[in-house]
């Protein structure tokens, strides 16, 4: 990885873990940024006990509250990509770039299975509902700012399995991933770690880098 320091004032990242996670899925990303000289701030929420207007008001404060007006950048992984599109227009300032690990960009295929069960209800919440809802993606803003997107193929394929022969990261499919035109970067990893990659660290101090 580059671990060349950012040439102008303190860069800030913003870290928005997954549904089922907590703030601790996003440490090893974290520890390498800070490595490279950018300050990071780890959001946390629960998808179980959290609404989901409520949990984007609480993650704008959280933003704005610890960047200021210095640099700074978002890095969302699965649900904390959804909250991240949902946050962006109520910022008074726009990221520099988005970093977007995992992102469900349609009704994934897998909460519209789940969504069915109690269990499943019980503990994704509202969020959970709402990922399984083809409006609610729809409605979501594509963010107008530089982005990064990347998808796992390491998930299981083969004619017997959910997603067939089609590449995934366990959880979602790459095509499942995909936000228009945007080019989606693709990893040997699955859903659940694709955080912890070492090319999605570099990329990121690389083109934090490029920006100063």
């Amino acid at each position: 990885m580059d671990g060349r320091r950012p040439d102008s004032a303190t860069v800030h990242a913003i870290l928005v873990h997954g549904m089922g996670r907590t703030p601790v899925s996003m440490l090893l990303l974290a520890k390498r940024l800070r490595a490279a000289g950018i300050t990071t701030h780890l959001f946390a929420y629960s998808a179980a006990f959290e609404r989901w207007l409520p949990c984007v008001e609480r993650l704008s404060k959280f933003i704005t509250a610890r960047v200021g007006d210095q640099r700074f950048i978002i890095i969302g992984h699965s649900l904390g990509c959804v909250l991240t599109r949902a946050v962006l227009p109520h910022l008074a300032r726009a990221p520099e770039l988005g970093v977007f690990l995992a992102p469900p960009t349609m009704a994934s295929s897998y909460a519209i299975k789940l969504a069915q069960w109690r269990l499943f209800r019980l503990l994704t919440g509202e969020m959970g509902q709402l990922l399984a809802r083809q409006d609610f993606m729809d409605s979501l803003p594509v963010p107008d700012i530089p982005l990064r997107v990347y998808a796992g193929i390491k998930g299981p394929r083969g004619s017997w399995m959910p997603f067939g022969d089609e590449p995934n990261d366990g959880i979602l499919s790459v095509k499942e991933v995909q936000l228009g035109t945007i080019p989606v970067q693709l990893l040997p990893t699955i859903h659940t770690v694709i955080m912890n990659s070492r090319q999605v660290a570099s990329d990121i101090v690389a083109a934090v880098n490029s920006r100063a």
